[in-house]
């Protein structure tokens, strides 16, 4: 995995190279570097390039057979643990013993529980896709190449390096490009590099140093035409593409999450419990009773009773509910693990655009020279973008859409359009000549606000033009500098009323004009995310920000949010800082801006280095690898198609609340898992001390393997009403970890409380009741599966709450019902044909007292326990 990772890091490098020298040469030095010309290849070239140098599609993993993801569905600890004891059963139970003492239930319900299980999963897991399949869903099928002299429509993935393409208005660029020619070409990059605004392409080669993806002659696969048309020669195809090397970074095993690690490390604790006490107990009974078929019989059983048979069940029941009540919140779940790691999550990084952001600007201020709200700004900067004919893009539709609520139909019907000066990137603005009614002449012009002020001698405020003095100039900057701060992006507006009488303007015409004022964007907050960030904050959750665009705007949306951000990080700072630097960075640092996909990507893996449980939500191509290394990947519905199939949930709706509600069903799920892992793994752990001293110090077994195997399952399915349990309040209001210790530690201080009880109960049958004797044992076997099974079940209530049962803290009614009905079925089978076929005999009603006794000194005993175990650690479930 480091291997492939370290060889697409070094591809990656190697494409960047390649696009930053292509895009340093002049046109001859460029088709000379492709074996190419002007006149594009012949068919014939075309097709041995193609054959010598690949199609242009990225190469994706093969998707596993469904017999394999079949087979795969199955493999879990547990269920390696059930198929050997089902295997073990059948040897000894069916294939060694004569035909009339058979016995299949065994190795048949253990099967059952298998399939259940694991078929739940599969079904589950089928629903969702690979990412890295459905990259090439991205890009449009078809684009128009000059072959044998003319342009012709191909199939993308029949494109060479060399190869000269047309690109007009809405074509995806199907390959990485350097641009010939260009006019008014505009490429939305929001989805590679999360900046909002698209960015204008020119076929001129940089006379500057410029970042990778801002190299101005460059088009990347995967970004769109937003505007304008161009030709490009193909500079890299399919997986030598920067696009392409992001396809690479999704390939492979995806990180394990701390749901997968915690039920590993359950595992692992259960197996080395399994490993050394089993062969103990098939010794001790081996050597004492003399029957070792028997004695394999019952530690096999035994086995049994150590593994949770049903938490493969119950805990996919348990994920399937957390997922079907977030698909109420308009939510879907595509992996269910994520649910449970939505609850464990105590960060979540996020991009901003479009996830914390609308994804759409809107003009926020219109003001004059002095900073004062003055709708004539509004008016002179609608006038300039409804009349040109050039792009519109973000910022004019911004303009447009918030002048037609002021009445901008009256103004546009009072002016004649006479001419335009177009933009260009080294102008920054772009001008209109209106004529009014009277004949009047007007140029308006708007642009960047340096730029402008290049052009302009005079200023106005209030109807009063007076020369633009240097100290002006310096208020000026200072306005616009404060507006930066605030994250608005910032246009200055200037007029000229004596107009040339000509009829073609031209860039000279843009001097001695007047400024007037300014306009300022903003990418606004989603209305929900303040809330939602708050929310998460209050139940433990700290939100960082990760994202493609500028700090400027990114510390205003933080301050939008109330996100607290005294200190940021660049793009070329994290570059440059070696991971135990960056990894210092990550307690104070909450907003990180200019980031590539891989330092996104790079942020998370260092964060889960730290011991942290990751969200990360996003909803560009940019953010895939990161969704994809994140203990869960969150997107939403609006994403590009690689951000969904990266992630693991998807939201339907725009409001960010449904974070919180995620964070408390995860947190809701969890808790009702760790209730059955520490219920299982405590009571069995001390059955299994109980029945080793029991087999030490009785002459008979203290109960038959098929009586353990029905104590286990009766119990089992009194459990089964745990997804539907409900956690106590303050339980919820913190994230929740997997802690193999923690579980091992709960065993080994409850467990001993079991196993006291469980003596005692020998004590009472063995003493004062006389079932002492093999010819007795049946009656000794009966109570202490009477006693044993209503404590394990009953005492449920205890251990589900760290408060007190029935009065602090309540079940549902399915627990509640489930618990009491196995209880009294402890009670009733032993006088039923059942108890019968379980060879067991009714014991006399006098033991009653003595139960009731017992089990009230076991759960005041348990009490004392709770009480002591949360002094002490801090914690309960």
């Amino acid at each position: 995995m480091k291997n492939n990772k370290r060889l697409n890091d070094r591809l990656r490098q190697e494409i960047e190279q390649a696009l930053t020298e292509a895009s340093r040469l002049e046109e001859k030095a460029l088709f000379a570097r492709y074996e190419a010309t002007a006149e594009g290849f012949s068919t014939l070239q075309a097709e041995e390039l193609l054959e010598d140098k690949g199609t242009n599609t990225i190469a994706q993993e093969a998707p596993r057979p469904w017999a394999v993801r079949l087979l795969l569905a199955f493999a879990n600890s547990f269920n390696f643990v059930l198929m050997a004891v089902a295997a073990v059963s059948f040897v000894t139970e069916v294939w060694l013993v004569s035909p009339e003492s058979r016995s299949w239930a065994t190795v048949l319900i253990i099967v059952a529980l298998i399939l259940v299980s694991g078929l739940l999963q599969f079904f589950q897991e089928e629903k969702s896709d690979g990412a890295a399949r459905r990259l090439k869903e991205m890009v449009s099928s078809n684009t128009s190449v000059l072959r044998d002299g003319r342009f012709q429509e191909i199939p993308m993935a029949q494109l060479v390096p060399g190869d000269v393409v047309s690109l007009s208005a809405g074509d995806m660029i199907p390959a990485d490009l350097r641009v010939l020619t260009a006019k008014d070409l505009f490429i939305s990059q929001a989805a590679l590099t999360g900046e909002s605004e698209p960015v204008e392409k020119f076929s001129e080669a940089p006379d500057q140093e410029h970042s990778f993806m801002e190299i101005p002659n460059i088009a990347f696969m995967g970004t769109n035409v937003i505007s304008g048309a161009a030709t490009a020669l193909v500079a890299g195809t399919g997986d030598n593409t920067y696009f392409g090397t992001i396809a690479h970074s999704l390939a492979g095993q995806r990180a394990a999450t701390s749901f997968e690690k915690g039920i590993a490390d359950v595992s692992r604790v259960l197996l080395r419990l399994m490993l050394l006490m089993v062969p103990i107990i098939l010794v001790v009974n081996g050597v004492t009773k003399k029957d070792w078929l028997g004695a394999l019989l019952f530690a096999m059983s035994v086995a049994v009773g150590i593994t949770p048979q049903l938490l493969p069940v119950i805990m996919t029941s348990t994920l399937a509910k957390g997922a079907l009540a977030m698909s109420k919140h308009k939510t879907i779940v595509k992996n269910l693990p994520a649910i449970q790691t939505f609850g464990a999550m105590d960060v979540l990084c996020t991009d901003k655009t479009g996830t914390l952001t609308e994804d759409r600007i809107v003009l926020e201020r219109y003001l004059d020279i002095h900073g004062n709200e003055d709708q004539r700004i509004l008016r002179h900067a609608y006038l300039n973008s409804y009349f040109q004919t050039g792009l519109k893009n973000l910022i004019d539709l911004a303009i447009i859409e918030r002048s037609n609520r002021q009445g901008a139909e009256q103004w546009r019907q009072e002016y004649t359009k006479e001419d335009e000066i177009p933009f260009d990137f080294n102008r920054r603005r772009m001008s209109v000549v209106l004529r009014d009614g009277t004949g009047k002449r007007q140029l308006i012009t708007k642009g960047a606000v340096e730029e402008m002020l290049d052009i302009c001698a005079f200023t106005e405020y209030q109807g009063e033009v007076t020369p633009l003095t240097l100290e002006h100039r310096e208020r000026v900057l200072a306005l616009s500098d404060s507006l930066n701060e605030q994250g608005l992006r910032v246009l200055a507006i200037a007029q000229k009323n004596h107009v040339s009488d000509v009829e073609t303007f031209g860039v000279a015409d843009e001097s001695e004009m007047v400024l007037i004022g300014f306009v300022g964007f903003l990418d606004p907050p989603k209305e929900s995310a303040k809330k939602a960030l708050a929310a998460l904050s209050e139940h433990g959750v700290r939100a960082i920000v990760l994202t493609g665009d500028n700090e400027k705007v990114a510390r205003t949306v933080c301050r939008h949010l109330n996100m607290q951000v005294d200190r940021y990080l660049m793009g070329d700072d994290v570059a440059a800082m070696t991971d135990e630097a960056l990894s210092a960075s990550l307690d104070e640092v909450n907003l990180y801006a200019k980031l590539s996909p891989a330092q996104k990507s790079r942020v998370v893996r260092l964060l889960q280095q730290k011991g942290h449980t990751v969200g990360y939500m996003g909803d560009g191509i940019n953010d895939a690898p990161a969704l994809r290394q994140a203990d869960i990947g969150i997107s939403v519905d609006s994403a590009v198609d690689i951000a969904k199939e990266s992630a693991d949930i998807i939201l339907l709706e725009k409001s960010l609340m449904v974070l919180e509600q995620g964070v408390l069903e995860g947190r809701q799920t969890f808790g009702n898992l760790v209730k059955y892992i520490k219920m299982a793994v405590s009571g069995n752990f001390g059955n299994m001390f109980s029945v080793l001293i029991a087999s030490v110090a009785l002459p008979f077994l203290p109960m038959l393997p098929i009586q353990i195997l029905a104590q286990n399952l009766l119990y089992d399915f009194s459990q089964m009403a745990i997804p539907f349990d409900r956690m106590d309040p303050q339980y919820i209001l913190h994230p929740r970890k997997w802690d193999a210790r923690d579980i091992q530690r709960f065993m080994y201080c409850l467990g001993p409380v079991s196993s006291l009880m469980d003596i005692l109960t020998f004590v009472v049958l063995y003493f004062v009741f006389g079932f002492n004797t093999p010819e007795k044992a049946v009656f000794f076997q009966t109570g202490w599966f009477m006693m044993g099974l209503l404590s394990q079940t009953l005492v449920v209530h205890q251990i589900r709450t760290a408060g007190l049962p029935f009065t602090q803290s309540r079940a549902s009614a399915a627990l509640t019902v489930s618990t009491f009905a196995v209880g009294i079925l402890a009670l009733v089978i032993p006088y039923t044909f059942i108890g019968t076929a379980l060879d067991m005999h009714p014991v006399s009603f006098t033991f009653f007292p003595w139960l009731l006794a017992l089990m009230l000194l076991y759960f005041a005993l348990v009490q004392v326990v709770k009480n002591w175990y949360i002094r002490r650690y801090g914690n309960w479930i």
